[in-house]
């Protein structure tokens, strides 16, 4: 059985892990610096981990945890202020994963399409393809954490911490408010659509 020290140890390596896989990438991140930015031997995070794909995968798991108990927490409360100051690493992190083709990153994201379905389905709205649309939609949401270096330079602050965060998001849900096109502009581009499709559909 692991000892206290081991199980902290543990926790140091794959909480620093995280926070070196947001910022630089799986391949960005060594081994080295993660051991140096937890606190430990390269030998003690081999023998917890085994390699730093190990450390990825546990933290991967660990991750889309936390960040499934803080979405239920967040939908009880619909504050912003009740969720802890790790939520915005581990958002940039399980996105950051999900671009280095980790296969829970994958797993992460078809069950946010799953989860956003039924959410669909409760709202009403009518949409020609659910699925899709849900699809989108997160896809949508998580460019903002994709692209958070280069939000952060033309907005002038880092939208990776308070308040950067606070105003990124706070945009987001301006946009989200409002619809951006006229029920006629949609008409006409949805039978625009229609039209390339027939036309791609007869060609040999």
């Amino acid at each position: 059985m692991s000892s206290d020290s081991d199980l902290t140890a543990r926790a140091r390596i794959r909480d620093a892990a995280i926070g070196l896989f947001a910022e630089k990438g799986i391949a960005g991140a060594t081994i080295r610096d993660i051991a140096q930015a937890a606190g430990v031997s390269s030998g003690l995070l081999r023998h917890h981990f085994g390699s730093k794909e190990g450390l990825r995968d546990a933290c991967d798991e660990w991750a889309l945890s936390r960040i499934s108990e803080l979405q239920i927490r967040f939908a009880a409360t619909q504050v912003v202020g009740a969720l802890p100051p790790d939520t915005m690493t581990l958002q940039r992190f399980l996105v950051r994963s999900l671009m280095d083709g980790s296969p829970t990153g994958t797993k992460m994201f078809a069950e946010a399409v799953d989860r956003g379905g039924y959410w669909l389905e409760k709202t009403g709205i009518e949409s020609a393809d659910p699925r899709a649309f849900v699809a989108v939609l997160g896809a949508m949401k998580m460019g903002m954490f994709l692209m958070h270096e280069q939000l952060s330079t033309v907005l002038g602050e880092d939208v990776s911490v308070l308040p950067g965060w606070l105003r990124m998001v706070r945009a987001a849900v301006e946009v989200f408010e409002r619809p951006l096109l006229t029920p006629e502009q949609a008409d006409q581009a949805r039978k625009a659509l229609d039209r390339l499709a027939r036309h791609e559909g007869e060609q040999p």
